[in-house]
């Protein structure tokens, strides 16, 4: 068990039958009445975010989360299958339950993927990955002064707002986060 006062941004809890990743927290002392914690939750097992607000010093259970090392090998119809680096074990996980991550996904790519208990709860990307830019709009000459930016569709099919000067057969480094340009590679 441990207390909500020890909350930190990536910790996993167990409540309401659930397991959570806490993405954001707030300790709030109102002058009048009993301090509390407002936090922001993400579920592991849907990705719904839910805000949640504990009373100071309650107890939630903490979820061991186990992060395995794995390689993305392929897609198998809607199947895609990921292999442990050390043990060559495979594993399956359907597209529905990693929709959001195909967008950054290439074969041979390392990932971490979450288990709690046995059970796989998805994926972790890095925080920026490296993809090439399949199609785009060439730039024109004297288009950067304005400092505005284009759609350029990725090798996995993300479409991603790019500066002028991006063009087709460029690697570029996106964040997995929100999905956007960071720079080119």
């Amino acid at each position: 068990m441990i207390s909500v006062n020890d909350f930190r941004t990536g910790l996993t809890i167990e409540v309401d039958g659930g397991i959570w990743r806490v993405m954001d927290f707030q300790h709030v002392k109102p002058g009048k009445g009993a301090a509390f914690v407002r936090s922001k939750l993400r579920n592991l097992r849907t990705g719904a975010i839910q805000e949640k607000t504990f009373r100071a010093g309650e107890k939630v259970g903490k979820a061991q989360i186990d992060n395995r090392r794995m390689q993305y090998l392929y897609a198998n119809g809607d199947q895609h299958v990921f292999m442990d680096n050390e043990s060559y074990e495979q594993i399956e996980l359907s597209a529905a339950a990693i929709d959001y991550e195909l967008k950054f996904l290439k074969e041979n790519m390392e990932v971490q993927i979450m288990m709690y208990q046995g059970e796989t709860l998805g994926i972790e990307l890095p925080n920026t990955v490296e993809l090439t830019v399949t199609e785009t709009e060439p730039g024109i000459k004297g288009d950067t002064a304005s400092g505005g930016s284009k759609p350029a569709t990725v090798e996995t099919g993300l479409i991603v707002q790019v500066p002028f000067f991006v063009n087709e057969g460029d690697k570029l480094i996106i964040n997995t986060t929100d999905g956007s340009y960071v720079s080119r590679a």
